[in-house]
């Protein structure tokens, strides 16, 4: 049999794999975080009709003579290259931009991919749209574990309660004047909270004496305290301190200049317990909450992963990918460190197919597809030609 059937024949097949690869990127052209592929060739073994000779004083040497055998697929490459960015305004829609996958796990088994269209179900979990749950770690008390710690699925909890926290602080500022007549009384209130988030109110008394103001303070549960202030040239000299019920007042930036009342009490620490109301997305991958008593704490943050050879990775459907041998195992990290790329909400990661570059492969694997068909062709006739002459 002839040596040119057999090569045509890997011809074909190899240029029907070409084929196959390219009409799947053609046909993923508008799927979110695709990655293109490209099939690689290689030629077999070749049949070695004679070695290469040595030379002498008498004789050159010899190159060898061989005769290739065909052609077969080498190998089917992934291009990781960064794809165009589509903003769709939905807050949890992510795009990665730079290096790095998403780490999520369906039916116990974690994978990863590029592709961030997500969205929390109705359990509040964060979920990609075949049902696999997005990992990262869960914050306590505002604060996400760091080092090794091991991952869980990113859930927004719908009963969420940012705690009460009891007012240290206060602060009064603005001016007292100073040209006041003695005796004369200015009341301020700020309203405070105790470590249960119950409120109540802090009143200073300020009475005009001759060597300044006099502050007495007292809150709704009894507690009292006292201080007197003094001014030379407007600047406070003494008194710029006062304690009330645990609740201390800064008075260091009071003035006492003449004809101006403005001292006011601000800036209390604070606060009640609150309910979750909205979710944001930075950038680092943290998942921040916004409660009713405007407090705002980090719930979860995303990992990312990444891989020593990302082209080892193997395609697992729905855009996800597994790790093999050839890629090594994953690095989990966060967005915006240590080479992993930034989070951009809003926005998902396109298919990087070029359309141009694939029709143009379309085209060299059809005329390569028809060549081989040629060779066959044409092996054929041969044959033909040499039945003919045995008659």
């Amino acid at each position: 049999m002839l040596r040119s059937l057999d090569s045509g024949i890997s011809g074909l097949q190899a240029h029907q794999t070409m084929l196959d690869v390219t009409a799947n990127n053609i046909a993923n052209v508008n799927t979110t975080g695709f990655k293109s592929s490209s099939t690689q060739f290689e030629d077999t073994l070749s049949q070695m009709l004679h070695s290469a000779g040595g030379s002498n004083a008498e004789v050159g040497s010899t190159n060898p003579a061989q005769v290739g055998l065909g052609v077969k697929v080498a190998g089917i490459a992934t291009d990781f290259t960064q794809g165009s960015t589509n903003s769709t305004g939905k807050p949890t829609d992510m795009m990665i931009s730079g290096d790095g996958f998403f780490t999520v796990k369906s039916g116990g088994q974690t994978m990863y991919t590029r592709a961030g269209s997500f969205t929390f179900d109705a359990d509040g979990q964060l979920a990609a749209p075949d049902g696999s749950l997005v990992q990262g770690w869960t914050a306590t008390n505002g604060v996400v574990p760091s080092g090794n710690a091991p991952l869980s699925t990113i859930t927004l909890p719908s009963n969420s309660v940012a705690p009460a926290v009891a007012t240290t602080k206060t602060t009064l500022s603005g001016n007292l004047p100073s040209d006041a007549a003695v005796g004369t009384s200015v009341t301020e209130t700020e309203g405070v909270y105790d470590s249960t988030g119950a409120s109540r109110s802090l009143n200073l008394t300020f009475t005009k004496t001759a060597a300044g103001w006099d502050v007495v303070g007292a809150d709704g549960t009894g507690a009292t305290g006292a201080a007197s202030m003094t001014f030379a040239n407007g600047a406070l000299v003494s008194g710029g301190s006062l304690t009330v019920g645990g609740v201390t007042v800064d008075m260091s930036s009071t003035t006492g200049y003449a004809a101006l009342q403005t001292a006011s009490l601000s800036g209390q620490d604070g606060r009640a317990s609150g309910t979750l109301q909205s979710y944001s997305l930075s950038s680092d991958g943290k998942l921040v909450g916004s409660y009713s008593n405007g407090a705002t704490e980090t719930i979860a943050q995303i990992a990312l992963a990444n891989f020593t050879n990302p082209g080892g990775l193997a395609k697992a459907g729905s855009s996800d990918y597994t790790p093999t041998i050839a890629s090594g195992p994953a690095t989990l990290g966060i967005a915006g460190t240590n080479g992993f790329g930034t989070l951009v909400g809003g926005s998902l990661e396109m298919s990087n197919v070029d359309l141009t570059q694939e029709f143009s492969d379309l085209i060299v694997a059809q005329r390569g597809f028809e060549a081989n068909a040629r060779i066959i062709t044409t092996s054929d006739q041969i044959l033909q030609d040499l039945n003919q002459m045995q008659r």
